[in-house]
């Protein structure tokens, strides 16, 4: 008997998933043999396909019982709480980055989060029924509310016996030794934004007066590791960026970095307003993706270990059978149930992407407040119900039966911000093509098995 499973031709053969996470690649006459349940496959492959749970012989009781462990480790995100609790200390920020989500040309008055309204925020944060807590200091720039970090950390690790990983998304340019010190003593961990080498990401992150803003995040870069600090990198693609996939990917080796990842915009904020001058098309990202993906490959190849963001996250799904909880690629999405984001003037949304949309006028995805909400009722919420139902891909009907459903992700807030409607007007749209584009870059190198690249995806999720 075989399992349920979704296909798509591929080149000259067929991609076969399922929903463990498991795949192969099939002959058309394969696929019409295990179909028709002809019994004609070779015992190398019937034994292959057995193994990934695309087949399976006895009682189908006996083998969900059996494969009941791969579920779990699948979907291990749903029998865990919130757990990433974002605080946006500010909304102010000294860049003027020209695709910043969080602000747009007709964006709210600037704002930062009071010694108040944090201590209410993190006492709902610590009612999540979870004993591994993330807090994630957000802006704006954070550091220009940096009183405001420092009393959440301090607050929290004296009333809270949980355990909580403290991060910081930064821009870098605001450093001091005060500031190293702090992040050092409290073990806080640094993710800043970098685009490529100084050309590029001078073009997309400047100042708010204009000007170089690259030269000072190396040195930031160089500061924080000199005092043990790890730092984590994202870089964000815009027009600009397409011709230069190499530049990117030698500026991120030449200061040391082993991890990139690559992501494309979102139309949200200044991006969504400024999209005919930095966008572009679903297949113009993948064809960039598809390059970088390669480059970063053969530098592997040639002993500089590089894994890429994105691909390791599929990759983990695809070669584990587990799940590494990123809050966009999981069905459903982490809104809420995964992740709260609460806002400088109190207001509890769904997620990171909720607040954005916020700040560009519209508050449906608010959630609560922290001034008269606790953890159980923003759980409770009809929002928070509707965005999960809304991002149950084995629901939807443009998702329900496309090969990459085990691997993907849908955003409800991005839906509702580009066609008013949490589901999607249009199915495979920009957001599905960018998804399908990454996973067909990375599942061609599994269809030409070349052992030695095969090697390189396993050492990036070992």
């Amino acid at each position: 008997m075989f399992n349920y499973f979704n296909f798509k031709k591929y080149r000259d053969k067929y991609l076969i998933t399922n929903d463990f996470g498991r795949y192969s690649f099939l002959t058309p006459f394969q696929l019409k043999d295990l179909l028709l349940n002809n019994k004609r496959l070779d015992d190398k492959t019937d034994k292959y396909l057995c193994e990934r749970y695309f087949t399976y012989s006895g009682d189908i009781v006996d083998f969900s019982s059996g494969s009941s462990f791969e579920m779990l480790s699948i979907k291990s995100y749903l029998y865990k709480s919130t757990s990433l609790h974002i605080f946006v200390l500010t909304s102010a920020c000294n860049q003027k980055c020209v695709y910043c989500q969080a602000h747009s040309d007709t964006n709210r008055p600037k704002g930062f989060m009071s010694k108040e309204t944090a201590k209410k925020a993190v006492d709902i944060a610590i009612q999540s029924p979870t004993e591994y807590l993330d807090f994630e200091f957000q802006g704006g720039e954070p550091l220009l509310n940096f009183e405001v970090l420092k009393y959440i950390v301090d607050y929290a690790t004296s009333v809270c016996n949980k355990h909580i990983n403290f991060s910081l998304v930064t821009n870098l340019t605001l450093l001091t030794d005060e500031i190293i010190n702090f992040i050092v003593s409290h073990n806080i961990s640094v993710s800043t934004s970098l685009d490529g080498n100084p050309s590029v990401h001078n073009t997309n992150r400047p100042y708010q007066d204009g000007g170089d803003t690259y030269s000072c995040v190396a040195e930031s870069i160089k500061r924080l590791r000199e005092n043990n600090i790890y730092v984590s990198a994202i870089q964000t693609t815009t027009r600009a960026s397409l011709p230069y996939y190499k530049e990117v990917v030698d500026a991120y080796i030449d200061l040391g970095f082993h991890s990139i990842f690559i992501r494309p915009l979102t139309p949200l904020g200044c991006a969504k307003e400024h999209w005919k001058d930095i966008g572009y098309s679903a297949l113009e990202f993948t064809a960039f993706y598809r390059n970088i993906l390669s480059y970063i490959v053969s530098k592997n190849c040639d002993g500089y270990y590089l894994d890429e963001g994105h691909a390791k996250i599929f990759l983990t799904k695809l070669l584990s059978g587990s799940s590494p909880n990123y809050m966009e690629l999981r069905s459903p999405c982490g809104a809420a149930l995964g992740q709260l984001a609460y806002y400088y003037d109190g207001n509890v949304f769904t997620c990171d992407e909720a607040r954005m949309l916020f700040e560009m006028g519209d508050g449906s995805f608010c959630v609560g407040n922290v001034n008269c909400s606790d953890y159980n009722s923003i759980i409770d919420s009809k929002i928070s119900a509707l965005v999960s139902k809304s991002s149950v891909l084995e629901s939807l009907p443009s998702c329900s039966d496309c090969v990459y459903q085990p691997y993907c992700g849908v955003c409800p807030v991005i839906n509702y911000a580009v066609n008013n409607s949490v589901y999607e007007n249009a199915p495979h749209e920009y957001r599905c093509r960018i998804y399908s584009g990454m996973l067909d870059s990375i599942f061609d190198y599994f269809y030409y098995n070349d052992k030695a690249i095969t090697d390189v995806f396993w050492s990036w999720i070992e």
